[in-house]
Parts: structure tokens; sequence; C-alpha cells
């Protein structure tokens, strides 16, 4: 068996659990971790005996980039290996307008270079639209609610942690039902910062804007760390001329080792697919899979 040849882009939360999924997967190999030229010299244990570099071309031959950066330097990031002729999945986890352009521009550039790219492949956007899109051919007249928490959101915590004067952050998305949520934000201040204009910068940026914030301030957020996470899917509606259909998924979840799961189940999806860019439920799921397909056929139809 030809194993797949596997890059970590990026070593935070999701890149340690990347490590483990990959180690688990017996169908691929990894090649490395590329990681910012001033972390390449500061290894933690896991990766002893793992090379990394900071540029991608050190590892040789790569099948498929995992990028585990923060959302917004995916598109910068993806696209520049997409260019490279590399397969990449990501975790890009804004949902609407900007996940589109994302989608529409990689898959320009995998059409020129013969690559393809599975983007926002976590548990949502990713798994859990897969969920909505079956549901919605379940029901296709009614309404879908989805109530994220009550859980720490790595997004938005990365997003609290990158405004001028936060030491740490921690964002708790805390739902209110029918898919409205209240996010929580802790804030551990620089000294001399202030609690007044960090909940400004917060609570204007857009992945803020639209919910209701809270911003406080507290002595550690490592005290209150917890990757703990959920999501209750709910939809009502109409099969057929059939009124009155509930449908309910819901999961409680360690949030960076799903997300990890789910791209290096990704990586072995996009191996299989044409060039272009692709969201999940764009994918046959079977593709998703390690086994060959009459095995899997009969055993899971």
């Amino acid at each position: 068996m030809n194993k797949i040849k596997v890059a970590i882009v990026g070593y935070g939360n999701i890149g340690r659990f990347s490590l483990e999924a990959v180690q688990a997967a017996p169908d691929m190999e990894l090649m490395g971790v590329v990681r910012r030229a001033s972390s390449v010299g500061n290894v933690p244990n896991e990766l002893n005996g793992i090379k990394i570099v900071s540029n991608i071309d050190e590892l040789g031959k790569v099948d498929v980039a995992i990028l585990c950066g923060p959302t917004r330097s995916i598109p910068e990031t993806a696209v520049e290996l997409v260019k490279k002729g590399i397969r990449t999945v990501d975790s890009f986890d804004i949902h609407g307008e900007e996940l589109w352009k994302l989608r529409q521009s990689l898959d320009v550039a995998g059409k020129k270079t013969n690559a393809a790219s599975i983007i926002s492949a976590g548990w949502d956007p990713g798994s859990d639209s897969v969920i909505r899109t079956l549901l919605l051919a379940m029901a296709p007249k009614g309404i879908t609610y989805t109530n994220f928490g009550p859980g720490m959101s790595m997004g938005h915590s990365v997003v609290a942690r990158s405004k001028e004067g936060v030491k740490n952050a921690l964002s708790m998305t805390i739902p209110t039902g029918t898919g409205v949520h209240r996010r929580m934000v802790y804030v551990e201040l620089e000294n001399g910062a202030k609690l007044e204009k960090v909940t400004e910068a917060i609570k204007t940026d857009s992945y803020f804007s639209k919910d209701e914030t809270h911003v406080m301030e507290v002595a550690s957020v490592d005290n209150l760390q917890d990757m703990g996470h959920g999501v209750l899917i709910e939809r009502k509606g109409v099969s057929g001329k059939t009124q009155n259909q509930l449908f309910q998924f819901s999961m409680q979840i360690n949030n960076p080792a799903l997300t990890a799961q789910i791209l290096i189940s990704c990586a072995r999806a996009v191996t299989k697919q044409a060039p272009g860019a692709y969201t999940m439920p764009e994918i046959a799921p079977l593709d998703y899979l390690y086994g060959d397909r009459e095995t899997l056929i009969k055993t899971l139809v």
C-alpha cells in the first residue's frame, strides 16, 4: 500500500491532535511538521524524531498539507500551497461569504496546478454541515437550529488573544436556544492594558459582533481552560406533505481532537477528488474512510 504522505502546517492545539490522528491512520505517513522559523528549535517531547521545518519544500514530496493555523491565515497559506501542486485540507471556520470566496479562489488555483482542496473541514463548518444537509434532504421544508456549546470556541479564543493588550483569552460559547448564542470572553491582560479598550476591540471584531458578548478580566485563563464543547442540531419540518417531522443530532466532544480527526479523514478524501476545491457536503461519505469499498458498503449500508 502506498501511504498518503502528510505534512502538518502549524502546531497549536489542532496540530498536536492532528499528529496523533495521523500516527493512528494506517494509510498515512507523516513527512514532518511546518512551524514558524522562530519555533523550529523549540521541540516539544512528542515531536522528537519528527522532521520540523519552516518551509514545506524541505520535506520533499508531500501529498496533502493539513493546515492547522488560525482561520484568518488559511486563505493565504492554502493558495500558496495549492500553487505548488500540494493538496490541502483546513478547518476554516467562518461561514457564509468568506467561506465561499475561499472555495472559489482555491478552486481556480487547484485546477491550474492539478491539486484538490477540502475547506472548512472541522465539525462546524464541516461534519455538522453534512448533518444539516441530510436533515434538509429528509425534510425539505422547515427550520434547522444549530445550538453550540456550552464550551470553548477555539477560533473565537484565537481572535480574542490576538487583540492588543491581551496576554491570554478564552471564549466560551453559551447556547440560549433556537440557534442564538452568548459569548463569554475571559481575558488575562498585559501590564498596563485597559479592559475597556480590549472589550471594544473584541466586540467590534466580526467574530463577535453578531452575538451578545461579555468580556471579563481574570487573573489566570489557564485555570478556566476546558477543551470540551458540544452541539445540538434540531430540525422540525415537512417530509413530502407530512407535517411535524422532528430530527435531533447531538454530541459532546473534545473540540481540537474532533477537529483534527475530521482533518485527517478529509486528508484521505482529498486524494480521491478531481482538481478543485470542495466543502464536506460535496464529498461522498465513503471517501473519508479507510478500507476497500466493497467491505465498507457491506458493513455500512
